[in-house]
């Protein structure tokens, strides 16, 4: 907080620092002698009507009234995080885009329309890496149309989080009455510690998704468009262990390697084979394929609401770098 010579606390922010990343204290119930001091960190989105909105690396927006503030400042951008490699949101958020490409996409200035034919809300949602280029209610017009053409809902993916992420468009979203149907994490890591971490006695892999690897495949009913969305990217990887005769897979998994990034998806194991390390076995003989390509990173998305995963991704070295939603504009 701001304390100036005297040791006073002082607000140091204004209407002119939306945009920028601020913390800011306030006095809750004041006046009272229950009045308890409350601090908050993240974007300051907006200050209309003596209201201000900052939002969290989360994603979660929170209401402040002007008159409860008792100290602010504008603070540097969250720190680079030390676990893992390095990397900032523009980079992965391109590799991130071409490890699941669409049947068809369109540019409006620096933001892409993705459509296809609704498999996964990532491949039918606009990826806005920039200024549309036009003022943003014409460009969410425009976002309407593409999508109405194709039957398809308009959906917006942001993110959160990390210096270059978008929590204003987040806001200004919510203004409008759209709707964030889904949040999830992008985690990253140190591609070779995985690779070490099991053998891959049992590990079959190849380029293409068989008809095996779709039984244990949690989306039912893939479809030709499925099919395509999973065989995009740079070099693609699918991972299997066979169960017994007959059965569909103990486990399999999906990795795309593109040049120092290995990402990796649809990492699913058979219920009753869980708990005996078949996740961390497909993932390591994906990491060892993905080194031999040259790659030295690795990247996965988690919902936040799925605690197993966390928790084995965490313990393989990960870490989350940013968070992503999907807006959706409310009927």
């Amino acid at each position: 907080m701001e304390i100036s010579a005297a040791g006073r606390l002082e607000v140091r922010i204004t209407t002119a620092d939306v945009g920028k990343r601020v913390s800011v204290r306030c006095l809750t119930e004041a006046g009272t002698a229950g009045g308890k001091f409350t601090d908050t960190v993240g974007v300051l989105t907006s200050w209309d009507a003596g209201v201000l909105v900052i939002t969290r690396k989360s994603g979660e927006s929170v209401r402040v009234d002007a008159t409860s503030l008792v100290a602010g400042k504008v603070v540097p951008a969250a720190p680079a995080r030390r676990r893992g490699p390095a990397a900032g949101y523009q980079e992965l958020a391109q590799i991130a885009a071409r490890a699941w490409r669409p049947l068809e996409s369109a540019r409006l200035g620096e933001w892409e329309l993705r459509a296809a034919a609704g498999f996964t809300r990532r491949a039918n949602s606009v990826l806005p890496l920039g200024a549309p280029g036009v003022p943003l209610d014409e460009a969410l017009d425009v976002v309407r149309r593409w999508y109405g053409e194709r039957g398809l809902p308009a959906c917006v993916q942001t993110a959160t989080g990390a210096e270059g992420t978008q929590e204003l468009l987040c806001a200004e979203l919510e203004r409008r009455g759209w709707v964030r149907e889904v949040s999830a994490e992008l985690w990253i890591g140190a591609l070779a510690p995985l690779a070490d971490r099991a053998e891959a006695e049992g590990v079959v892999l190849a380029r293409e998704a068989d008809e095996a690897w779709l039984a244990r495949y949690q989306r039912k009913g893939v479809s030709e468009v499925a099919l395509k969305v999973l065989g995009s990217g740079a070099s693609v990887w699918f991972a299997s262990v066979p169960g017994e005769p007959g059965e569909a897979p103990a486990a399999i998994g999906r990795c795309v390697v593109d040049g120092r990034w290995a990402g990796f998806a649809a990492v699913e194991v058979d219920p009753a084979q869980r708990r005996r390390g078949l996740a961390t076995v497909v993932m390591a003989a994906l990491a060892r394929r993905a080194l031999e390509e040259g790659a030295s990173a690795a990247w996965l998305q988690v919902e936040e609401q799925n605690t197993g995963a966390r928790a084995l991704y965490a313990g393989m070295g990960f870490a989350a770098h940013h968070a992503y939603h999907h807006y959706r504009e409310h009927a």
